[in-house]
């Protein structure tokens, strides 16, 4: 791809590095900003440099928050007893779309994978067994995606938990094997939250 422009070819380079991005996609957004009011591009450059360097981490389940103990953690109407363990914010929030769950989340950061070098110890696993050992959770549920990593993940979490006095599940397979809990239809991934089933069936299916 020929630039006439250093400039156009910079900012084309930078923003074909975001996932599902390739240049000429890449070139069709830098010269939409183009043609806005530079007033336009200052604010998208603003969030996101604001969003870069203020974002947190909620002390308390991992989720990304503006703020110490996020919306969810700091609700007193959400039910500290029982923990959804999903892996990042995309299934938090596909979730709460549901409506559906009243409890409280636990985001691991990604899956176990081998293959991409993600081992146990660069999720939040630890955190979540201190969390079981040290206070009152009376119910854990898996809602990882039903894909190899999930279903690893799931069961290595399952060994660490289940010598403790915690109900163990899972949600139902209204998701089909290889889905991505983000992408569930908000209808079919609230029936699974509500007709979850204990994880020790899913190892006998």
């Amino acid at each position: 791809m020929n630039f006439s422009s250093k400039l156009l070819e910079n900012a084309v380079n930078e923003v074909s590095q975001l996932p599902g991005i390739g240049k000429r996609t890449a070139l069709r957004l830098v010269l939409h900003l183009l043609k806005q009011p530079k007033d336009q591009t200052s604010y998208l450059a603003a969030a996101l440099q604001s969003f870069r360097n203020d974002i947190k981490t909620c002390k308390n389940c991992h989720n990304i928050s503006d703020v110490e103990l996020c919306e969810i953690c700091s609700n007193p109407r959400r039910n500290p007893e029982i923990i959804c363990v999903v892996e990042d914010i995309r299934d938090v929030m596909a979730i709460e779309n549901t409506a559906q769950f009243k409890g409280l989340y636990h985001v691991l950061g990604g899956k176990i994978s081998p293959i991409e070098g993600v081992g146990p110890h660069n999720l939040t696993i630890e955190s979540l067994v201190a969390k079981v050992k040290n206070e009152e959770v009376k119910e854990i549920i898996f809602a990882l995606s039903s894909t190899m990593e999930g279903d690893t993940t799931n069961f290595y979490i399952y060994r660490q938990l289940q010598d403790f006095d915690v109900n163990l599940t899972t949600i139902a397979r209204g998701i089909s094997v290889g889905d991505e809990i983000e992408y569930a239809d908000e209808v079919t991934l609230g029936r699974s939250i509500i007709n979850r089933v204990p994880f020790e069936n899913s190892l006998k299916s």
